[in-house]
């Protein structure tokens, strides 16, 4: 499975493993073991695949929600939801991965609990960060993606111009047509 990787973070990647979560069959993107070590390595967060089990894959799920719950509600002004934040706190409290510098720039290497780690504390620091206030859902209505908008007006709509922002626009032109 080819997984995308365009909402500014590693973090917001996760959370967008689970696509059109709002449909009636959203799409799992690292429902099994192999999934989600690919996508641990195709995220640049371990160089080589750690080895993920069933329960690790558990265990990513787990997070995935807590971390989409805190920033649905940092995005939405509610209250951060106190089990989320737990959630993501035991995770954020763990060894993350290890980095080395070598002659041939960095490898990064760990467990799927360091490499869970690391996403947990990326998405303290975005939460409690400056730039949490871009936090942004895709304006498409069959998407759920959350990106950090960084363009120059904050006025980004779409998780992507090629994908979703492509449908919105062709969607409204042939609606324009047909009056």
């Amino acid at each position: 499975m080819k997984h995308v990787f365009l909402c500014g973070t590693p973090t917001l990647d996760f959370v967008g493993t689970l696509q059109a979560r709002r449909t009636p069959v959203p799409v799992e993107r690292i429902g099994s073991p192999q999934l989600l070590d690919a996508w641990f390595v195709g995220s640049g967060l371990v160089d080589e695949a750690p080895g993920a089990a069933d329960a690790d894959v558990r265990a990513a799920l787990t997070l995935r929600e807590s971390i989409y719950a805190l920033v649905t509600a940092r995005r939405t002004g509610a209250p951060l939801p106190a089990d989320a934040m737990a959630a993501v706190n035991r995770q954020a409290a763990q060894t993350p991965v290890s980095v080395r510098l070598g002659p041939r720039g960095t490898s990064r290497t760990g467990t799927v609990s360091q490499a869970l780690a690391e996403l947990a504390r990326e998405a303290v620091g975005l939460l409690a960060g400056a730039e949490s206030v871009l936090l942004r859902e895709c304006a498409h209505p069959g998407c759920t993606q959350v990106y950090l908008d960084r363009s120059r007006g904050h006025r980004r709509e779409w998780c992507a111009m090629r994908t979703c922002g492509n449908r919105v626009k062709s969607a409204a032109l042939r609606a324009r047509r047909r009056q």
